[in-house]
């Protein structure tokens, strides 16, 4: 294994909820209406911290979408994805943009969110 470069973010910022390694700044948030399987999601214009997997192809519920998951760098938690291509015109924004699971998270405030289980299991952006 090489050597960890961590990047350090000033600012209010969401974090791993597994080992606290920062991923976005709240200006980089574009929205919070977002959902995944696990309940609610977040999009961003720009995250750091994370690696990228491998592309794929996924049906989600606003179409057809290329994307790559996405894993925070120090622990290797499954965190989103981001999206690499979208097929349908009204989609093109995403492009290039991240989606972080809200649960996966810890907000500006040091505080995690949990699975609300009255949320529903898929919904605007995954499958």
């Amino acid at each position: 294994m090489g050597r960890l470069f961590v990047i350090d973010l000033q600012g209010e910022t969401y974090s791993c909820k597994h080992c606290h390694t920062p991923f976005a700044l709240t200006d980089d948030l574009i929205s919070k209406s977002f959902h995944c399987k696990h309940g609610r999601a977040y999009l961003f214009e720009n995250v750091v911290n994370v690696t990228i997997g491998e592309m794929e192809h996924r049906i989600m519920m606003t179409g057809w979408h290329t994307v790559a998951d996405i894993f925070c760098v120090c622990c290797g938690s499954l965190v989103g994805w981001k999206y690499e291509i979208a097929y349908e015109k009204s989609q093109k924004y995403k492009e290039g943009k991240f989606i972080i699971e809200r649960f996966k998270v810890l907000g500006p405030d040091g505080g995690g969110y949990d699975m609300n289980e009255d949320e529903p299991m898929i919904g605007s952006d995954e499958e």
